[in-house]
């Protein structure tokens, strides 16, 4: 009985021994699959990695190639900029320079303007009056008349004859004519060219005899005719005188020299 106690008992130490062995087996397997699925693992992380790192040194070099390109355009665009305002610099400097040229254009033609309106206006007609008489001439008949008569102001007789008498000749229709043969027979008259004075002071009449000058123009003919010893000339004169016209000054002195005359 203590045999088969004894075999029963190493019976049960070889089952003991079979089954630590059979654990341990199954346990080194475990482990050694454990093993390959973390190897496995691990590989696939780090082709998960290469191929991350890959996307992101294409990302990298796409990044650093757009900005390359977008420095460029920025370069390009600098330079362009620059550009437009050396354009801009330029078209405004021609644009100032044209504007004093306009200027200088619209200054010269102001002065020509101004000069063909002075020239013009020389030219034009103005209204005078003289002696009661309202009429219109040139200014060169104004000028030349004033001329005439500053000269016969001076008692330059002999210059105020030739000014009167090339005036009347100059402007016969001009409305300075009555009083330049008024003037140019005194003129005469104080040269003692008697003859001459006498035959303007008619023209005068003969011209206007309604003329404020007229009734004078008469008594410095029977002046004449006096000075020519022309009495009997002289009195019809005077007489007409007072008869043509009985209110003026001139008739005053007429019949003043018809009672000295009887």
């Amino acid at each position: 009985m203590s045999r088969l106690l004894t075999m029963s008992s190493l019976f049960s130490k070889s089952i003991a021994v079979s089954l630590l062995c059979w654990w341990s087996v199954g346990s080194l397997h475990a482990a050694l699959f454990e093993d390959d699925e973390a190897r496995k693992a691990i590989l696939d992380l780090r082709q998960r990695v290469d191929i991350m790192r890959g996307d992101a040194d294409q990302a990298r070099q796409a990044s650093t190639n757009e900005l390359a390109g977008l420095g460029k355009s920025l370069l390009d665009l600098q330079r362009q900029i620059e550009l437009l305002k050396a354009e801009i610099a330029t078209l405004r400097g021609s644009n100032e320079q044209m504007m004093r040229e306009l200027s200088e254009i619209q200054r010269q033609q102001k002065d020509q303007l101004q000069a063909v309106q002075a020239r013009f206006s020389k030219l034009e007609p103005v209204t005078v009056q003289l002696d009661g008489v309202e009429f219109l001439a040139d200014q060169s008949q104004t000028r030349d008349f004033d001329a005439a008569l500053a000269v016969f102001r001076k008692g330059d007789f002999v210059n105020a004859q030739s000014l009167f008498s090339g005036f009347v000749a100059r402007y016969p229709n001009s409305g300075y004519v009555v009083p330049a043969l008024f003037w140019l027979g005194n003129a005469q008259y104080a040269m003692r060219s008697y003859k001459e004075a006498m035959g303007n002071f008619r023209a005068l009449i003969a011209k206007d005899p309604e003329h404020l000058r007229a009734p004078e123009a008469v008594l410095s003919v029977a002046n004449c005719q006096l000075e020519l010893k022309d009495s009997k000339g002289a009195r019809k004169t005077l007489t007409d005188l007072v008869k043509a016209y009985p209110q003026s000054e001139a008739a005053v002195a007429a019949k003043e020299r018809l009672a000295t005359l009887k």
